[in-house]
């Protein structure tokens, strides 16, 4: 069975730090891009950053460039989201998702099409407050 396992999650101060892993098991992630994913209470669920399957190229979007990064360890099986300088619009349940294919060794696939995902994780709750 495919699985991806997200942890790392809690309570957190604004300005504070926080590193997400998100574990595979049942399957390699040597041929997977991997992204994190985070919906808010009351919003939808929106892209944050992905990385190619061989850890070459990441992408981010606008809110989080600067204070996120996103590293892959294939070794390891896992994937981590670091996060610094956490706001408190950062409250929000974090979701890793793998799309598999070659397309994606060195690309990174579109944080806006959910589509492009096979494998899903369940979340991990990140509740950013003083």
């Amino acid at each position: 069975q495919l699985q991806l396992v997200e942890s790392g999650g809690g309570l957190v101060q604004p300005g504070r730090s926080l590193r997400l892993s998100c574990a595979a098991s049942g399957f390699s992630l040597d041929h997977y891009a991997l992204a994190w994913f985070r919906q808010s209470p009351g919003k939808e669920r929106e892209g944050v950053s992905s990385i190619s399957a061989r850890g070459v190229s990441t992408y981010y979007v606008n809110f989080v460039k600067g204070r996120f990064t996103i590293s892959k360890d294939n070794a390891e099986n896992t994937v981590y989201l670091q996060m610094s300088s956490l706001r408190p619009e950062g409250t929000a349940v974090y979701f890793c998702a793998a799309a598999y294919g070659s397309s994606w060794y060195y690309q990174t696939p579109s944080v806006t099409e959910e589509s492009r995902y096979d494998v899903w994780g369940r979340g991990t709750q990140v509740t950013v407050s003083s």
